[in-house]
């Protein structure tokens, strides 16, 4: 677990601590962070007010695009879990005004459940 599972695409829990620190510059003062979870080098964070997807992009990752949802505007979600050929699982978010959903590709691990379990207690 741990490094291996970034490199490998396995969702896994983050310290909350080190990520309020990087994200001093996002959030509201009044907002709290709930959850975080890394995949290679994004993170799905989970606030008391939204959720944040964070998508570090280029060879360094210095640019970095933060996609805010706020809870209510979650119409609905869902998790397609691995197989035993297909490696890949997929959580896809559809939000209210968008067409396509948000969609993320976990590799074959427990953690999705994770993630699914926390998206539910915020949005449902």
């Amino acid at each position: 677990m741990g490094l291996l599972d970034g490199f490998l695409g396995n969702a896994s829990e983050v310290d909350i601590k080190k990520v309020e620190t990087d994200l001093e510059n996002v959030l509201t003062d009044n907002e709290k962070l709930q959850n975080a979870f890394k995949i290679i080098r994004d993170l799905i964070v989970f606030t008391d007010k939204r959720l944040i997807l964070i998508d570090k992009q280029g060879m360094t990752g210095k640019k970095v695009e933060y996609h805010s949802i706020p809870y209510g505007s979650v119409t609905h979600f869902s998790v397609e879990t691995a197989g035993n050929f297909d490696l890949d699982a997929e959580l896809k978010i559809w939000i209210s005004g968008s067409a396509e959903p948000v969609s993320k590709e976990f590799r074959k691990d427990d953690n999705i459940h994770k993630v699914h379990q926390t998206l539910g207690k915020f949005v449902l």
